[in-house]
């Protein structure tokens, strides 16, 4: 009689034990995190846009609450185009201008991540802050001289509202894209 409770006492706990597993690997950490192993900074490879960088460790990351233009003709360029009543040809020239922008900001630099509620998106890419070795939000930047729209995806909206205002200035003050 006792091994059977016993056995069904293990079994309990393991499934407990693998369940928060299951969901610690689906949502991520809560806690938000300098890195994707620990504080290391990453050196950012590549832009592949004005919103996603490639690091030196190979991982693509999407930065969290802004969206460029894009640089490529893709269903999401024709989603911008019709959602923005701008040709194919301006949203793509902004797109250029995006990443150029990002790029010369971060490429080839030091950058630490900081992760919000979600850590990975459908593409598998980490959602992430990202900061500059000196300490310059990127995000921020890019939304704040005008080169990104804010973007809102629950649950990762720990900065939302500053992102809204930031872009709200840019247009006013007709920086970057809004020029």
């Amino acid at each position: 009689m006792r091994a059977p409770i016993t056995l069904a006492m293990v079994l309990a706990a393991v499934m407990a034990a693998t369940g928060q597993w299951v969901v610690h690997q689906k949502s991520g950490p809560r806690a938000v995190s300098a890195g994707p192993a620990g504080n290391e900074a990453y050196r950012v490879a590549y832009v592949n846009d004005g919103d996603t960088i490639k690091l030196n460790n190979g991982e693509r990351v999407r930065l969290i609450g802004i969206d460029t233009p894009e640089t490529h003709d893709n269903q999401k360029l024709s989603k911008d185009v019709a959602r923005r009543r701008t040709s194919r040809k301006t949203q793509l020239a902004m797109g250029e201008k995006a990443a150029g922008f990002t790029r010369a900001l971060v490429q080839g630099r030091d950058v630490r991540l900081e992760y919000d509620v979600e850590r990975r998106d459908h593409y598998r890419r980490l959602l992430a802050y990202v900061y500059l070795s000196d300490g310059t939000f990127v995000n921020e930047k890019i939304i704040r001289e005008g080169y990104a729209y804010p973007l809102t995806v629950p649950p990762n909206v720990r900065y939302a509202d500053r992102f809204k205002q930031w872009f709200d200035e840019a247009r006013q003050n007709r920086r970057g894209l809004w020029q």
